[in-house]
């Protein structure tokens, strides 16, 4: 691989760890939600579909580093 493309792939990573980081703050924010929740609601409605967000932004996460482990190999 040329250096062109691995300053490509080096912008791209950069792209995908600024969303890592802004998805990991609003799984953060939506974890807050939910702990700061009466238990009567966690259990709810509210609280179930707050629990399902914060799981489904944490695969996000984890698909996004992924992501990042699959360009740093890429560009190796």
């Amino acid at each position: 691989m040329n250096q062109e493309r691995r300053d490509k792939i080096e912008l791209v990573r950069g792209a995908i760890e600024n969303a890592k980081s802004t998805v990991e703050e609003l799984r953060d924010e939506e974890q807050d939600y939910f702990d700061a929740m009466p238990e009567g609601l966690q259990g709810g409605e509210k609280g179930e579909n707050a629990q399902e967000a914060v799981d489904q932004l944490d695969a996000a996460i984890n698909s996004l580093e992924a992501a990042i482990d699959s360009l740093d190999e890429a560009k190796a």
